[in-house]
């Protein structure tokens, strides 16, 4: 009777084991799809048309939650938190092939006007001081950014598929803020934007 106790004790053992190991990986990935939909996501720069600010190859984490909480697997914000400021980099879904990944920084919001003459960029008739820039946009252009949209321009200006090719960008399309470099061939650390306060 005490050695059939005993391995019934081991079985139960075991069973109550595997239980709690099956109970944490179940946790840890409604964990993680949590963090995935609503809070940070990982991205993998593709291309060069955010250099110098980004490189090819770099890793970068994005802050999904800071611009509001959209309803899952749709493009509906739930709660909106704050809108995407001039000078914030952006990660969104292209909107001309929303299975692609884009990523540019926002110059326009809605209601601005942007004028694009000589290699400098006006909003509202102020020019913008832009020190993040490859070169100087070698393009000419006006544009007026209507309500729920914004104006996105790579830092490569001339080496960038962006608005001043494809026009604005729909505010449910922004996925979210680019946050940290955490992986990269020569820079990490915070993604670094820039105010742009234009009256």
């Amino acid at each position: 009777m005490k050695e059939n106790s005993s391995s019934e004790n081991t079985v139960r053992a075991k069973k109550n084991i595997f239980r709690e190991y099956g109970e944490a990986i179940l946790i840890a990935v409604i964990l993680a799809l949590f963090i995935r939909t609503f809070v940070v996501q990982a991205f993998k720069i593709p291309s060069g048309s955010m250099k110098p600010t980004l490189l090819i190859g770099d890793h970068i984490l994005v802050n999904k939650f800071i611009y509001g909480v959209k309803i899952p697997f749709s493009d509906i914000t739930l709660i909106p938190v704050k809108d995407p400021k001039r000078g914030e980099i952006v990660v969104f879904k292209f909107p001309e092939d929303p299975k692609k990944d884009f990523i540019k920084r926002v110059i326009g919001i809605p209601g601005d006007q942007i004028d694009i003459s000589d290699g400098v960029v006006t909003i509202n008739g102020v020019p913008l001081s832009e020190p993040y820039i490859n070169a100087e946009p070698s393009y000419d252009g006006t544009w007026q950014v209507p309500e729920g949209q914004y104006f996105v321009l790579g830092d490569n200006r001339n080496n960038s598929s962006d608005s001043h090719n494809w026009s604005f960008l729909p505010r449910d399309d922004i996925v979210g803020k680019a946050w940290l470099i955490y992986w990269g061939p020569e820079n990490w650390g915070l993604v670094p934007h820039y105010d742009h306060q234009v009256s």
